[in-house]
């Protein structure tokens, strides 16, 4: 995967692997080092750093490779993200929290269940607007040819699948998968000679806010903090507001998340991410798509590779090669990885040069 991903890469970029001056890899297994992606790839005799960050580490891996070439120390380095989930067992991911009474044992499945129920009592909503982001996303996978799942499914399959954690069915939740992704990130101008149609990261957001963020005073479960931060330091540093976007790839790993997402990233006001969902406006063609590749419900979550994998999405989208599910005339999009139990966010977002 790493090879495939890294050599895909090489390709779209139109360079040779000998022009990498260094890389930075995001994997949320423990205990790697650069060597995870110096062997594969043959890459020896460069910096390779590691990045774990939650399920934002590929994304950060991308940010810390940005940080690098726009300090000057290199024109040209490798950002790559992957995670091998699928040979260990169907086990699911582990289980969240420190504290030896609050959380302790939460998985992932049972936090985002308690957003859920919070934001159904908060705006008196119910399962169905979940539904309808199963479905919208399921639809926009269809039209991605390396989704996990390439499948259509109506309101009346999601409802009626079995509870994970209530209210949270089958369809809410976003699969464990395997996967690898890779981006080329060069100095302007070096990315100007390589190719006629480079593109810009304008802004780049990090938050990192507690472990443990519901033991918060003031943590309502109907949002998270550290996505609001990470996408105003990325508006403020693009120069742009939600109102700018032409789409965005955020981090759906449950449905509840997505609608979440929608108010955290400005896409709508608190409370209103439901009727975003509801009246179509996150479909393609409607204000501003989100998750016209299918999101982490289509293709999964293979951890590391996700954020860059968003971001590959945002690209082909803003080259206009995304084929059936375009986006008309994409100019500006975000892509955004919540990591943990809300406790990491990331936003990236590009534009044309």
């Amino acid at each position: 995967m790493v090879v495939e991903a890294a050599s895909e890469a090489y390709r779209d970029a139109g360079i040779e692997a000998a022009r990498i001056e260094a890389a930075w890899v995001g994997t949320l297994e423990s205990g790697l080092s650069g060597t995870a992606l110096a062997d594969p790839l043959k890459l020896y005799n460069i910096p390779i750093t590691r990045v774990e960050n939650y399920c934002a580490s590929g994304m950060d891996a991308f940010r810390n490779a940005c940080m690098a070439v726009a300090a000057g120390m290199y024109e040209c380095v490798l950002a790559l993200g992957f995670e091998k989930l699928r040979d260990s067992g169907r086990r699911g991911l582990g289980t969240f929290g420190n504290h030896p009474v609050v959380g302790h044992g939460t998985t992932a499945p049972s936090l985002f269940a308690m957003a859920a129920n919070r934001y159904f009592k908060t705006y008196g909503v119910t399962r169905d607007v979940l539904a309808k982001v199963a479905v919208k996303n399921h639809h926009n996978g269809t039209m991605s040819p390396k989704a996990h799942f390439q499948m259509e499914v109506t309101e009346e399959q999601v409802l009626g699948a079995p509870l994970i954690c209530s209210p949270l069915g089958l369809f809410d939740c976003c699969p464990t998968t395997d996967g690898a992704a890779a981006a080329i990130i060069c100095r302007a101008d070096v990315a100007r000679s390589i190719r006629s149609d480079p593109l810009l990261v304008k802004g780049l957001g990090l938050a990192v806010t507690s472990g443990e963020p519901y033991l918060k005073p003031g943590f309502a479960y109907t949002g998270f903090p550290a996505t609001r931060q990470a996408a105003q330091s990325a508006y403020e540093q693009a120069g742009i507001t939600p109102k700018d976007l032409d789409l965005a790839e955020v981090h759906d790993c449950f449905t509840i998340t997505e609608i979440l997402n929608y108010e955290d990233l400005g896409l709508c006001p608190p409370g209103e991410g439901w009727r975003y969902v509801a009246d179509g406006r996150a479909s393609i063609g409607g204000d501003v798509p989100v998750n016209p590749s299918g999101g982490l419900k289509s293709f999964g979550h293979p951890i590391g590779a996700t954020g860059i994998r968003m971001i590959y999405e945002v690209s082909q989208q803003l080259w206009h090669k995304a084929g059936a599910r375009q986006v008309k005339d994409a100019a500006i999009g975000l892509a955004h990885n919540l990591g943990g139990p809300g406790a990491v966010g990331c936003v990236t977002v590009l534009g044309n040069a």
